[in-house]
């Protein structure tokens, strides 16, 4: 099985190095890290580097495709090059999934056209601007058609296992959770939402902002609006 896991610059690292972890060990598992050219990525973080080990024209047809999120999506959202590829190799592709604001990948690609998706909580409303039903209360969501977008971040994880437990079956899947000893008991009881205070949410997006008040973001983030309006009026026609 060839796995196609997206590296773009400034991803967020822990939305695809869980699901490495666990698809890595799926039998005959051969993972690909893929860009348009092959060498160090840089993370949002600016200071982690993973390589990407085959560029996109290497790698026409994965079994497999990871789209993770971070701070560099909202640029990606108007590579067409990056959404050509997705759009053709989501049409042999055996799974199609993403992670956090992977999932505007998805959407800007049409892929997830007229179909349910979730993402970060954050972008949830940019979700919604593409023709998406953005679901906030599940952390996996099983589009249909090969397609499924995980929440955020750490989501990534329990999307792997479910993708596991669909490829190889649950008894194997368990022994790769085992494995992994994931075992999640957070010390704190306010990973969704829903669960969060006000006060823990305005801090969370306070953190999550300081990383998009840069010229290429915001320019990048006000594009996809403006191109989302645009397209709108012009179906009403």
């Amino acid at each position: 099985m060839q796995i196609a896991i997206v590296l773009y610059p400034r991803y967020t690292a822990l939305d695809f190095i869980g699901p490495y972890e666990v698809l890595r060990n799926l039998p005959g598992a051969e993972v690909r890290f893929v860009w348009h050219e092959t060498g160090p990525v840089a993370a949002d973080s600016g200071v982690l580097l993973v390589g990407a080990t085959h560029t996109f024209a290497e790698t026409p047809s994965p079994d497999l495709i990871l789209i993770p999120g971070g701070q560099g999506t909202m640029e990606c959202t108007r590579d067409e090059a990056l959404l050509e590829w997705l759009r053709n190799a989501h049409r042999t592709s055996t799974w199609t999934t993403s992670v956090c604001t992977g999932s505007l990948l998805l959407a800007a690609a049409g892929i997830l056209d007229g179909r349910r998706a979730t993402s970060h909580w954050i972008a949830l409303p940019l979700l919604k601007t593409f023709d998406v039903t953005a679901v906030g209360d599940e952390r996996i969501v099983d589009a249909g058609d090969h397609i499924v977008t995980a929440a955020g971040v750490s989501a990534g994880l329990d999307l792997a296992l479910w993708l596991a437990g669909q490829i190889v079956g649950e008894s194997k899947a368990k022994a790769i959770q085992l494995a992994l000893e994931y075992d999640p008991q957070p010390p704190f009881d306010s990973g969704h939402s829903s669960k969060a205070s006000a006060t823990t949410k305005a801090t969370a997006t306070a953190y999550l902002a300081k990383d998009s008040f840069n010229p290429a973001a915001l320019q990048a983030t006000t594009v996809l609006l403006w191109n989302r309006a645009v397209d709108r009026v012009r179906a009403r026609r």
